[in-house]
């Protein structure tokens, strides 16, 4: 049995198909870990969904910020972007039944057996995992709830930067949200987050800006996965921190990780660089 983590598809059916086909995937005794953003960009996020969903157990995703728009959108909350190639799922016959089964999907996930979390974005340097993993569960429980509309129409917006226990539900939830899968740089003085820049960390001028996996304490942490930053092409300088968005829609490619071997597995993306 291998375990395979794969970065960000969005939409990219095809490179995940020929991947897990390089790298002779067996949904019988495989697994399949996702670091979220199935949709957008890409094409075919409609079969992206589909070929996930058919997995059953052999597939682990967690949200990533385009997957939580797509439920907004679903909703009337935020407009779908031409960019974003959705029609075909939008008007699915199936949709429903597919948005139903993403929004019961968690944003923080931790393996059972291995020691590593995975996270779309990362996990804040205010937080220790379980922390994060406490936040998580509780966005988790009003997206699989009644008030999830609720949720998604508030859950836009860049503040608040800073987690306080003082903060309201609402500004908790949207933290929460904002951390773990939207995150890339947070300042150096006091650890709040950037949601602005999308650059690589090299090709940063603003000295204030750090990327938030070298402000954790690592020690005590699990392994980390995530996706999310495409520019970092995989690259966190980090053992125990692993960048999974190699960029595959942006013309890069599409990347999995053998858990048990630790080797990187990659095929180059067949989309017309962007």
């Amino acid at each position: 049995m291998a375990t395979y983590i794969v970065g960000d598809i969005q939409g990219c059916f095809d490179e995940l198909d020929a991947l897990l086909r390089q790298v002779e995937f067996d949904s019988k005794t495989d697994q399949l870990w996702l670091t979220g953003d199935l949709v957008a960009r890409g094409a075919k996020s409609l079969e992206t969904l589909r070929f996930v969903k058919s997995l059953g157990d052999s597939a682990i995703t967690v949200l990533g910020n385009h997957d939580l728009h797509l439920l907004a959108c679903a909703e009337g909350f935020a407009k779908v972007k031409d960019k974003d190639q959705l029609a075909n799922l939008m008007n699915a016959p199936d949709r429903d039944e597919l948005l139903h089964w993403l929004r019961h999907q968690p944003l923080f996930k931790r393996h059972p057996d291995h020691r590593f979390v995975m996270t779309h974005a990362g996990i804040p340097p205010q937080w220790s995992v379980d922390s994060a993993e406490k936040a998580a569960r509780k966005v988790e429980k009003k997206l699989r709830g009644n008030e999830y509309r609720k949720l998604l129409r508030n859950m836009y917006g860049n503040g608040p930067s800073l987690w306080s226990e003082n903060l309201s539900k609402e500004e908790s939830l949207r933290f929460t949200i904002n951390a773990l899968t939207r995150m890339r740089f947070v300042y150096r003085q006091d650890l709040s987050l950037e949601m602005q820049c999308k650059t690589a960390p090299e090709n940063n001028d603003n000295s204030e800006l750090v990327p938030w996996f070298n402000c954790r304490s690592q020690h005590s942490d699990p392994p980390l996965v995530f996706g999310h930053w495409a520019s970092l092409l995989g690259n966190t300088g980090n053992d125990t921190i692993h960048a999974l968005d190699t960029g595959c829609v942006w013309g890069n490619n599409l990347t999995a990780l053998c858990w048990e071997t630790q080797t990187r597995h990659s095929l180059p993306c067949t989309l017309p660089t962007k």
